[in-house]
């Protein structure tokens, strides 16, 4: 059995050192060391009142009062509030895939211990009380405009599907899979985990202990790549 490995920073630490290199379409980018500055922090400061109070409750005047400066800052970095949320979410939906949904190179590591690890560590970012509360923000908030919905699905689920997707064809043309539809498997293949999932979004424990998790994600993948083993 393979022991899932953990991914060694933390999530927000990373998040929020890298935050101000997210770029929003049609606005402008910081020229000086100043501006950098300006921006990373009027994005922190949404970021943290977002989560703290949920956005309609959230103001400009609030994230200005919060980060300093002014809101000319604010529409010229990111057009208006729409547009900080929209850049903080692109921010996690790329460290998402930076840490957790990494392209499969066979030259590196082999296809079972890159699918378990691949769950696992999707599994420690899910239980995480701060992604929990910021997908609960984005389920809110992509009710209301169906074109951030659309957005956030395609530049999120679709494509994480779409990376393993790629990875079960590359294995297909090494030989090593039977595999007719990729799509359709790594959608089945991330439902190993979407009882968790719901679990936390509702509220509830994750149900498994870490080592009971680390059983079952090995027990499914094995399950997973017999039901695409060559006949």
């Amino acid at each position: 059995m393979i022991t899932p490995v953990l991914l060694t920073h933390s999530f927000y630490s990373v998040m929020f050192k890298n935050l101000a290199n997210i770029g929003t379409d049609g606005c402008d980018s910081p020229q000086t060391r100043r501006g950098y500055e300006r921006r990373l922090a009027l994005l922190l400061s949404a970021n943290d009142l977002f989560l703290d109070r949920g956005y309609d409750a959230v103001s400009l005047d609030d994230i200005v009062n919060h980060a300093g400066g002014s809101k000319a800052s604010i529409y010229k970095y990111f057009g208006n509030k729409e547009g900080l949320f929209v850049a903080i979410c692109d921010y996690h939906r790329e460290l998402f895939f930076k840490d957790i949904c990494v392209p499969f190179d066979p030259e590196v590591s082999e296809l079972r211990e890159y699918l378990v690890n691949t769950l696992y560590n999707f599994y420690r970012h899910i239980i995480d009380p701060k992604h929990t509360a910021f997908m609960r923000l984005i389920m809110e908030q992509t009710q209301r405009s169906p074109d951030l919905a659309q957005y956030l699905h395609e530049k999120g689920p679709k494509f994480i599907q779409m990376t393993i997707a790629n990875t079960l064809s590359r294995a297909v043309e090494l030989g090593k899979l039977n595999c007719p539809n990729p799509l359709y498997s790594a959608m089945f293949y991330f439902g190993i985990l979407r009882n968790t999932e719901w679990r936390i979004m509702m509220g509830l424990d994750a149900q498994l202990t870490d080592q009971e998790m680390i059983e079952y994600i090995n027990y499914c993948v094995d399950r997973f790549l017999d039901g695409h083993q060559k006949v």
